[in-house]
């Protein structure tokens, strides 16, 4: 599976349930390749952290796990890293700098520094602002929109990156995998001989 296909299968908001057994390998092999890399190699300590809290409060921790406890952030920077092209990656950098821009415009701190309560605010604008710009592209081009601003490919990543989680898969999707049935070292039963007609 390519790279764009799987960035399109993404934005389209595909059930996982559903997706293509390819992409559910490919987002396999996503989460085994974030045990290899311990350092962030896109975002930088900052921007992780406003990951973080970000992602936290689309899927904060309950009764189940949250988006920091799958690692979430560690999923979009491989995601940011290996498979966005250079400008959908600075789309999204730039998206986290605007957020701090905006947060200290209108409470004089960076979005990691703000309460509960602001940052839950702050939240709420951007979700707005992305439905009012899906609204307006669906009805202008009659299609499924693009994301065109950064929330939206936040919060595709964390949905992502916690539903493939095993924790989301399971404790939320309640998904189960049953591999088919397979009998090993059978004893071969003696074929037995067709009569030919004549």
């Amino acid at each position: 599976m390519r790279r764009r296909e799987v960035l399109q299968i993404l934005a389209t908001g595909a059930g996982l349930q559903l997706a293509p057994p390819k992409l559910l390998i490919f987002l396999r092999e996503a989460r085994a390749l974030i045990e290899t890399h311990s350092s962030l190699r896109t975002l930088n300590a900052h921007q992780d952290a406003t990951v973080i809290a970000m992602a936290e409060m689309i899927i904060p921790r309950t009764d189940t796990p949250g988006a920091t406890d799958v690692g979430a952030s560690a999923f979009i920077d491989l995601m940011l890293t290996e498979w966005y092209d250079g400008d959908d990656r600075q789309r999204f950098l730039k998206g986290l700098a605007d957020v701090d821009s905006q947060t200290r415009g209108l409470f004089g701190k960076d979005f990691v520094e703000c309460a509960a309560a602001q940052q839950a605010d702050m939240l709420r604008a951007l979700g707005e602002k992305m439905i009012e710009e899906a609204a307006e592209q669906s009805r202008v081009e009659h299609e499924f929109p693009a994301d065109a601003s950064f929330y939206p490919m936040l919060r595709r990543l964390t949905l992502t990156a916690y539903y493939t989680s095993e924790a989301g898969a399971t404790d939320e999707l309640h998904f189960e995998i049953i591999p088919g049935r397979f009998v090993g070292c059978q004893p071969a039963s003696p074929i037995k001989e067709v009569p030919q007609q004549k």
